[in-house]
């Protein structure tokens, strides 16, 4: 067979062989904040690996019309495919924890089991920390870590209740290292700090039960809503970029790999890794 003809892999239709251990075929995995951004980029890769989805946003409706989407493009692509992915929609308020439970006890419903949790929910402002209004800094945490720590922990019941191994991996950013310049985000570089250390902690008291717990922490990513920002003060793209080895600021594609590789058996070892996505802008 011709090199570039399409082969059936394990999770899916494939024009280049891999390593069948990085398949998610079987899997159900549910993103939060996974109608859009990198959200819903990272369930692009879930899907395109062959695993089952659960999108959950606060706007079900753009969730709904996304499923639809990935299913689509997934036909579209995979011809050949001897097995479609399911993807749904749900709603949850990510800070609230009887929203929380109601929206895994609807995944369940629909897909019978959670494998798998990637924690993508979440959102920045600047403000100078002495002009934070204190309601917007407490929202904040409630969204980035309320809802990154609700979320693994009731699907971690799931997963014990089932006896079953599984793989979260929850988003934190650069800044949980680092502190951004100029713009000033004390709050938020403070949520991502806790959200990377939240990973390593439950990794370690989760290990025992078959759950790992990695975190991937995102540099500056040209998602839709960052290039509007940038579209309106284009000496601040110039000066991230200036400070970026690579040169070049992240696609949102760009963490289709890792967060497929750390939800997959291809990483059964790695457990509260931090996995820093950012063109080396951390090195400097």
């Amino acid at each position: 067979m011709p090199s570039s003809a399409p082969v059936q892999g394990r999770g899916g239709l494939h024009m280049k062989r891999t390593l069948a251990s990085f398949s998610l075929e079987g899997k159900v995995g549910v993103v939060t904040g996974g109608a859009r951004g990198l959200g819903l980029v990272m369930g692009q890769g879930i899907v395109i690996s062959g695993g089952n989805l659960a999108i959950v946003d606060m706007n079900k409706e753009e969730a709904e019309r996304q499923a639809a989407e990935l299913v689509e493009v997934f036909r579209k692509e995979n011809p050949g495919a001897s097995k479609v992915p399911k993807v749904t929609a749900h709603y949850a308020d990510v800070s609230n924890a009887d929203s929380v439970q109601e929206c895994i006890d609807d995944v369940i419903k629909e897909h019978g089991k959670i494998d798998h949790l990637v924690t993508s929910a979440g959102f920045t402002e600047n403000y100078n920390a002495i002009d934070y209004p204190i309601d917007r800094i407490r929202k904040l945490w409630a969204v980035n870590v309320d809802g990154t720590y609700l979320f693994a922990i009731t699907v971690a019941k799931h997963l014990m209740e089932r006896k079953a191994p599984g793989s979260m991996v929850f988003i934190g950013s650069m800044s949980g290292s680092i502190v951004n310049v100029p713009q000033p985000q004390a709050p938020y570089n403070s949520a991502k700090a806790a959200v990377r250390h939240l990973a390593a902690s439950l990794a370690v008291e989760w290990a025992h039960a078959g759950i790992r717990v990695n975190c991937i922490s995102p540099g500056y990513m040209l998602t839709a809503l960052t290039e509007k920002i940038l579209d309106e003060k284009p000496d601040l793209k110039r000066h991230w970029t200036s400070l970026i080895p690579q040169g070049k600021m992240g696609q949102p594609a760009d963490l289709m790999g890792p967060v497929t590789f750390l939800l997959s058996d291809a990483s059964q070892y790695v457990t509260g890794a931090d996995v820093r996505v950012d063109g080396g802008y951390t090195l400097t």
